[in-house]
């Protein structure tokens, strides 16, 4: 049985308690899990928080241009809406080149439905997320302390 939770440590000092969703994403969940375990989401930013919109993190170089040497994953796209808490993987126009980046939605982006692959959603702590600091990149941005599964 795979593992149902992602918690990301924040330095603000809380959790986010993220419920995995192998049913949708399965080989979206194991890159995430596989990336949690080796510790390379531990000491990332968030360095795109969009108000009203998402919080995109998980590259280790901070810009949005960078990922995991591991290979790009080939998409799950699937019905499931882009809504409040919900945890989807970034990529470029290229729909199969999801690799380490993820975000976090802060409210209703259904305009993402069915071109973003979604892994996840907030069941906890989603207060910690909307306390992210903002900006393109955030002058000081929030960070994950560590990443576990469990």
């Amino acid at each position: 049985m795979a593992e149902e939770t992602l918690t990301l440590a924040l330095d603000s000092g809380g959790d986010v308690v993220i419920k995995l969703r192998p049913d949708l994403a399965p080989g979206h969940v194991e890159r995430i899990t596989t990336l949690a375990k080796d510790g390379f989401y531990d000491g990332v930013v968030f360095h795109r928080v969009i108000a009203g919109f998402m919080a995109q993190g998980g590259d280790p170089t901070g810009t949005g241009m960078g990922g995991s040497k591991l290979p790009d994953i080939k998409a799950e796209f699937s019905r499931q809406p882009h809504v409040r808490g919900v945890c989807s993987m970034a990529r470029s126009s290229n729909p199969n080149s999801a690799n380490s980046q993820f975000f976090i939605c802060f409210d209703d982006a259904t305009f993402l439905d069915g071109q973003y692959t979604v892994w996840g959603e907030v069941t906890s702590g989603m207060e910690h997320v909307d306390a992210l600091p903002k900006g393109e990149p955030p002058r000081t941005p929030g960070k994950i302390v560590t990443a576990t599964v469990a």
